[in-house]
C-alpha cells in the first residue's frame, strides 16, 4: 500500500510534533504525517523532568543560551535568534500552556505535569488534521526524482519533504549513512561517576558546591556536587560528563577526578584560612563542626582522612596535618571507574555530522527536501531544558522553511 503525504517526519517525540503543528498552522493545505516506531508517541516527554516535563530553560540571550550546548555551541548561535526560550514561552501560550520558572532557571508547566505538555500536542495535531501513525518502523528510505519513498514495516509512504525527528536511533542513522550522510558515533552524555572511596563511603545524599577537574585533562566543571551510594552525581558531575563525553568514553570511563571542596579557593588560601581557624578557634576539636559552607559529615570525614583525630584540637594541629587538611579540600584525589545512566533521561552525544546541515533551514547539504530537528544531529545539551530547546527551535525552523 502507498500512502502519499506532502510531508512525512519520522519520529513521535518532542521534535517531531512541534514541526508538524508549526508546519500545518502555516500552511494547512498541507498534507502531514508522523510515524512512531514504537506504540505511544511522546515517551521521553511523559518521563522528562521527573514527570513534569523540564520544556526549557530560562535563559533569554542566545548568546548565552548557546553556552549550555558540549555539541553545537556555534551552529545554534543563529537558530537561537530565530526562536528561542522567550519564543517558546509564548508559543505555549499561545497553545493555553503556562509555564513557570524555579529557582535554577528551569521551565516547567504550571501545572507541574508532563500530561498538559503531551495533551497540548496530540489536540493540536487533531485539530489541524495531522495523522499520527504508530507502529511504524521504518526500514529504508529513497530519494525518487520528484519525491522522497520511505518505507515501514507496515507499508510505503511517498512524500514532497521528509523530516527525520528520531533522536539518538541508530538504526536511523545506519539508514542515513546509506544514502550519504556521515555520523558521529554516539557515546552517552550525562553520566555519574562511580567512586568507591572510604572517604564518601557513608556520606550518602550529601551535597556540596563544589569545582571539579580531571587529571591530565582541561576538562573541569564546578556546581553542586552529591554523593550518592555509587559515587558522585548532581550539576557539576553531569556538567563534565557532557562536556567531556568523547574524551572521557576514550579513556574507557577509568581517570581520576580532583575535587575542590572550597569550590574556588586555592591551596594556599585555603592553608591561610585554616591557619587563621586554628587561631580562633584553638580549644575547639578540628573534626567536630565545619567552617566551611558544607556538611559537618563531609568536614568530619576530610579531617580523618588528613591524619587528623577526632579528638584533636585545633591549636594542636601540626604544620603537616594543616597542609594535608588542606590539600583534601582543595585537591582531593578520587579514582572514577565507570559511570552510571543520570535517572531516565539518557542522552548521547553523537548523530549527524553537523557540517552535513544547513542551520538556516536545518535541511541536509547532502539531499534537498531532507530536513532534520532535534537531537538526531550532532547536539546535546547539558540538563535543565536545554535540549527540548534544541527540539523546538530546530521543528520551528523546519517549519519555516518548508
Amino acid at each position: 500500500m502507498n500512502s502519499k503525504y506532502d510531508i512525512v517526519i519520522v519520529g513521535g517525540g518532542a521534535a517531531g510534533f512541534f514541526t508538524a503543528i508549526n508546519i500545518v498552522e502555516k500552511n494547512p493545505s498541507y498534507k502531514v504525517a508522523i510515524l512512531e516506531r514504537g506504540k505511544e508517541v511522546l515517551t521521553k516527554v511523559k518521563v522528562s523532568g521527573g514527570g513534569r516535563c523540564n520544556v526549557t530553560h530560562a535563559c533569554f540571550v542566545p548568546n548565552d543560551l548557546v553556552k549550555f550546548y558540549p555539541r553545537g555551541e556555534k551552529e545554534l548561535r543563529g537558530p537561537f535568534h530565530q526562536f528561542c526560550s522567550g519564543d517558546t514561552i509564548e508559543w505555549f501560550e499561545k497553545h493555553g500552556v503556562e509555564l513557570k520558572i524555579e529557582e535554577d532557571g528551569r521551565m516547567f508547566p504550571v501545572t507541574n505535569s508532563s500530561q498538559t505538555i503531551i495533551d497540548c500536542f496530540t489536540q493540536a495535531t487533531k485539530k489541524l488534521g495531522i495523522d499520527i501513525l504508530t507502529g511504524q518502523s521504518v526500514q529504508s528510505i529513497f530519494k525518487a526524482t520528484e519525491y522522497w519513498k520511505v518505507e515501514t514495516n507496515q507499508e510505503t509512504f511517498s512524500c514532497q519533504k521528509l523530516v527525520m525527528a528520531t533522536g539518538s536511533n541508530p538504526k536511523i542513522w545506519d539508514l542515513l549513512t546509506e544514502i550519504g550522510h556521515a555520523i558521529i558515533p554516539p557515546v552517552p552524555s550525562l553520566f555519574t561517576f562511580n567512586i568507591k572511596d572510604k572517604r564518601i563511603k557513608d556520606l550518602m545524599g550529601v551535597s556540596a558546591l563544589a569545582s571539579v577537574k580531571v587529571k591530565n585533562s582541561k576538562l573541569e566543571a564546578s556546581g553542586p556536587l552529591l554523593i550518592t551510594h555509587w559515587g558522585m552525581s548532581g550539576p557539576g558531575i553531569l556538567r563534565l560528563s557532557a562536556w567531556g563525553a568523547r574524551e572521557l568514553a576514550d579513556k574507557k570511563y577509568l581517570f581520576a577526578i580532583q575535587v575542590n571542596w572550597l569550590n574556588d579557593l586555592t591551596l594556599e588560601e585555603a592553608e591561610e584560612k585554616l591557619k587563621e581557624l586554628k587561631l580562633e578557634h584553638s580549644k575547639k576539636a578540628v573534626a567536630k563542626k565545619s567552617p566551611f559552607e558544607f556538611p559537618n559529615r563531609l568536614w568530619e570525614s576530610l579531617v580523618i582522612a588528613s591524619d587528623i583525630s577526632e579528638e584533636i584540637k585545633w591549636a594542636d594541629l601540626t604544620k603537616k596535618q594543616l597542609q594535608n587538611l588542606a590539600l583534601q579540600l582543595t585537591q582531593g584525589e578520587f579514582q572514577v571507574n565507570g559511570k552510571s545512566t543520570f535517572k531516565e533521561e539518557f542522552v548521547t552525544a553523537g548523530g549527524i555530522d553537523l557540517k552535513e546541515v544547513n542551520f538556516k533551514t536545518m535541511e541536509s547539504k547532502i539531499h534537498k527536501d531532507l530536513y532534520f530537528a532535534g537531537e538526531i544531529v550532532n547536539i546535546d545539551a547539558i540538563t535543565g531544558g536545554f535540549n527540548f530547546q534544541n527540539a523546538w527551535t530546530g521543528g520551528y525552523i523546519v517549519a519555516e522553511a518548508i
